[in-house]
């Protein structure tokens, strides 16, 4: 039995056709830009990172490729199944939010892994606009910061003060006393960083002020 490299080739594709995987990833990288760029601009924690867009664009696109295996082989399907069933992800994913970007990264290699590539272009940017809504429109906020104040004593009442006069959700987070001076800690939620800063220098007694970027327990 002679070896024929265009036998081999034409076996090779026999379930899926070369021109329909290469749809298929095409249309997955389009996909998954799209899942990263709602990511991206919806993103409404601490530090931002690229390279976790990076990934939801490669888990649909390495999705996409496995599902059409499964579909074209049914003893294919089974043993990866099982071999997908001992793989452990130590990964921690900090915010729960993320963990619904990576299902949804996966849901649509899934959809175009199934041919199904009309309803997942309309699932993906259906979930997009439905993302910019709910984060831009409805449950918008103002940034928290944690105001960081080293004083004299004797400045507190005015510091609290001007608290209550211009932030309407302020918090004590901590309050260390020395023999020097004293820092407190505030947890604010602010529109307008520089006036509130500004106006803790002016007050006598008032060393500096500081205001750092914070994510509280709900992951705003």
């Amino acid at each position: 039995m002679t070896f024929s490299i265009s036998d081999w080739f034409q076996k090779q594709f026999e379930a899926i056709a070369p021109g329909e995987v290469i749809l298929a990833l095409v249309l997955g990288l389009g996909v998954g830009l799209i899942v990263a760029f709602t990511y991206k601009l919806c993103y409404r924690g601490v530090l931002y990172s690229p390279n976790f867009s990076l990934t939801l664009i490669m888990m649909t696109l390495v999705t996409t490729p496995v599902v059409m295996c499964i579909s074209s082989n049914l003893a294919l399907s089974m043993g990866m199944v099982g071999a997908l069933s001992i793989v452990r992800f130590r990964t921690a994913v900090k915010e729960p939010l993320d963990t619904t970007y990576m299902f949804w990264a996966l849901t649509m290699g899934i959809l175009l892994g199934a041919k199904l590539y009309i309803p997942a272009v309309v699932v993906a940017l259906g979930i997009s606009l439905i993302m910019f809504a709910l984060t831009f429109i409805r449950f918008h906020k103002d940034d928290a910061y944690l105001l960081v104040v080293h004083y004299d004593e004797e400045a507190e009442g005015d510091i609290q003060q001007l608290l209550r006069a211009t932030v309407k959700n302020h918090r004590l987070r901590s309050k260390t006393v020395t023999r020097a001076s004293a820092e407190m800690t505030v947890e604010v939620r602010l529109s307008d960083k520089q006036s509130l800063v500004a106006n803790m220098l002016n007050i006598e007694g008032v060393y500096d002020a500081t205001l750092v970027a914070c994510q509280t327990d709900a992951g705003t």
